[in-house]
């Protein structure tokens, strides 16, 4: 498997770097401040077809994979500006459809979600399940040619602009009457679905939302794929979720470096540079290392997904997903302490990443539970539970 990228992959990286810088760091804090969408760098990013790079050309994306979205998304947040409604709306969302929407789905909802005028947000959390998907209880129930949807979700992002969720619900089988996981399309103005703001002290543009489900009642074609298709079509949007979040993070984590690299070049203390002293420069060195091997990773993990290699993607997916969480904490600590007291000022804009940072590892998954995936799954361990 080759690692390097293509002439078209670094063009790329180079367009979406320059209307990320365009923007930067200062935009996404005015919008955050605002209490706002940054709709604006969402809008233009969509019409130069960057948001469904990754979505059939037959349906106005770019008709390339995953890859190519993670460029985008990482090349905006190393500008200061990621769009986090990318892991969610093209990634997990517009894949799912995709892969296993009906016609008409498709027809529906990738045109708008590649071009952006549409979002689609993405509910699989529960209060009660964590990380154990087994454990979900919104359950979706048949009423004449209907379907009824019941249950509750925690952390979902983008829910007050999104048009529409998509929902992992559990259906019961009728063959064994075991409940089987199923993803359904809920309208933002489905009777019966309410949000709620979750007080966050993480300053992101996109809130963060508990969602309740009491009956919604949809439409026999608001489930996306094969009733029985289970689990095959939640991982179809997990893996690019995860592959996602290391893009969020290695973006994250480059922008920090970058300002302390900067910072560190330019204060001087006794006459020389402080990034001319090893206690400086070193662990800068580490953590740009660590965040170039977290990138590998990324890139393996979104080159096999792309292949249709499912099952070795989800290995690279979740191993991606925890270095690169690790790598951008790390950076980001770095970044703070080589600017010292600037560090914590508004004006260099690091200190709001202290918490944003960590968000890579505990979420779409913990990085305790993706060491479990790789103890138990990879090295053969046997279950703790």
């Amino acid at each position: 498997m080759t690692t390097t990228e293509t002439a078209e992959h670094a063009a790329l990286r180079a367009a979406v770097s320059t209307l990320g810088k365009r923007y930067g760091r200062e935009y996404l804090q005015r919008v955050v401040a605002e209490g706002r969408h940054p709709q604006e760098l969402w809008t233009e990013a969509g019409k130069l077809g960057y948001l469904g790079v990754n979505l059939p050309e037959a349906y106005g994306g770019g008709g390339e994979g995953i890859t190519e979205l993670s460029i985008v998304l990482e090349e905006l947040g190393a500008a200061g500006s990621p769009l986090l409604m990318l892991v969610v709306s093209p990634a997990i969302c517009g894949t799912v459809i995709a892969r296993f929407g009906t016609d008409a789905q498709k027809q529906h909802w990738l045109p708008s979600l590649a071009d952006g005028t549409r979002t689609m947000a993405f509910g699989i959390t529960e209060p009660d399940a964590g990380s154990n998907s087994h454990r979900i209880t919104t359950t979706a129930r048949r009423d004449g040619e209907d379907w009824l949807l019941t249950g509750r979700k925690v952390f979902i992002s983008g829910v007050d602009f999104a048009d529409a969720t998509l929902i992992v619900g559990r259906t019961e089988d009728a063959r064994t009457g075991r409940l089987k996981p199923c993803l359904f399309i809920v309208p933002r103005d489905a009777d019966g679905f309410t949000h709620r703001p979750i007080d966050m002290e993480l300053n992101a543009a996109e809130k963060q939302f508990e969602l309740t489900l009491d009956d919604v009642r949809l439409p026999a074609d608001a489930l996306v794929g094969d009733e029985d298709a289970g689990l095959l079509q939640l991982f179809a949007g997990l893996n690019p979720e995860r592959i996602m979040t290391a893009a969020f993070a290695i973006g994250m984590g480059r922008y920090a470096l970058s300002r302390a690299v900067e910072y560190a070049r330019e204060r001087n203390v006794w006459n020389t540079p402080i990034g001319a002293h090893q206690a400086i420069a070193h662990p800068l060195a580490q953590a740009h290392i660590e965040l170039e091997l977290a990138r590998l990773m990324m890139q393996k993990a979104a080159r096999l997904y792309d292949a249709g290699d499912d099952a070795g993607a989800g290995e690279a997916a979740n191993m991606a997903k925890y270095a690169a969480g690790e790598a951008c904490v790390k950076a980001v600590d770095q970044a703070v302490h080589t600017l010292g007291g600037n560090g914590l000022t508004r004006e260099f804009g690091l200190a709001s990443l202290i918490t944003a940072s960590r968000v890579a590892r505990i979420a779409p998954v913990s990085r305790e539970m993706i060491l479990n995936y790789v103890s138990h799954q990879t090295l053969g361990l046997p279950k703790s539970y």
